[in-house]
């Protein structure tokens, strides 16, 4: 039997992560990075089911919640994992 394979947690596990690698879980309808020097939590990415856009989340210390105040973030992977790379607060635990 063919092993199945994850498009998606293939392109995330190979994005060059400036600040260091990631550890990418498939769990709970998404996937969870965490990183490798630490263990701690990066961010979540949930697929929206419209093409490669994924709502992005990061560890608020108790709960994954929207980064900001103005409710969910939707954007395609790419972009998404640009967002992650560039902004401190994802990697506050790692």
């Amino acid at each position: 039997m063919a092993a199945r394979t994850d498009g998606m947690r293939d392109r995330i596990a190979a994005y060059a992560f400036p600040r260091g690698d990631v550890e990418v879980v498939r769990a709970s309808r998404g996937y969870t990075l965490y990183s490798r020097r630490t263990d701690g939590p990066v961010a979540r990415l949930r697929p929206t089911g419209d093409g490669d856009k994924v709502q992005v989340m990061w560890w608020r210390g108790t709960a994954w919640a929207a980064p900001g105040d103005f409710g969910p973030v939707i954007m395609p992977l790419d972009q998404a994992l640009q967002f992650i790379a560039t902004e401190g607060f994802f990697w506050i635990n790692a």
